[in-house]
């Protein structure tokens, strides 16, 4: 086969595999907006009202706090060094493993559900939730912020994507922006307004559906609760 014809066949099948490319990564940012929902919710509600996901808030609550001077959770102070920390690791880490792509993904991902499945199985044995004050709680809140860390991280090394799966403003404000464009615009949508709005309303709901199933969870099973964004992050790290 000559030189050429093997070049034409690679961009062919490029161009084959480019829609099982992007319907695999809309997959995953919606599974990684529902596992972001769960822990934000479930963090908030059993270890001391601290944002795992949205560490903005813990920044808003800091802020109120300095204002105030009003009671507050040293977990809440605590959590924004810790998620600084934990991205530089996990930058490190991809770094070192020289890993580029879906094989960085694929390793970042795994960090992810490791760390996940450490809080399930802390949560299970230590019951922090009895203590939102205590050390062990801190020591839980503070796994499940290192995993959003790594969910953060992975989006920009090895998923470069305009949206974000845990923090929805600007996937609202995308989504307002769209749908207005659409709806005063002149001119026929774009295809790609289109996917944007799309886009942005599902990572909306997953990540609402996230916190809802969350906190149903948290009500009913406890420590337990955990067991779901650690079974999703997973279900994430085996996705084809």
């Amino acid at each position: 086969m000559s030189t050429a014809h093997s070049g034409y066949c690679s961009a062919r099948a490029s161009a084959e595999d480019a829609p099982a490319l992007s319907r695999l990564e809309k997959q995953l940012l919606i599974l990684l907006s529902i596992i972001a929902g769960m822990v934000d919710l479930t963090g908030f509600v059993s270890l001391g009202n601290v944002f795992t996901a949205h560490i903005t808030g813990n920044v808003a609550v800091i802020g109120a706090w300095v204002v105030r001077r009003g009671r507050i959770n040293p977990t809440q102070i605590l959590a924004i060094p810790v998620f600084i920390l934990a991205v530089a690791v996990v930058w490190l880490l991809a770094r070192a493993s020289g890993r580029r792509g879906p094989g960085l993904l694929r390793l970042l991902l795994l960090i992810q559900f490791l760390l996940l499945t450490c809080v399930l199985i802390f949560g299970v044995i230590t019951k922090p939730s009895a203590n939102p004050q205590g050390l062990l709680t801190d020591i839980a809140a503070m796994m499940a912020v290192s995993a959003m860390a790594c969910q953060f991280a992975l989006l920009r090394l090895a998923l470069p994507v305009p949206l974000s799966t845990a923090v929805m403003t600007g996937n609202l404000t995308n989504a307002v922006l769209s749908l207005l464009d659409r709806v005063w615009r002149s001119e026929p949508s774009k295809p790609s307004d289109k996917a944007r709005l799309r886009s942005s309303l599902i990572l909306l709901t997953g990540f609402f559906g996230g916190c809802v199933v969350a906190a149903s969870a948290e009500m009913y099973l406890g420590e337990w609760a955990w067991s779901f964004p650690a079974v999703l992050a997973g279900i994430a790290v085996v996705l084809r």
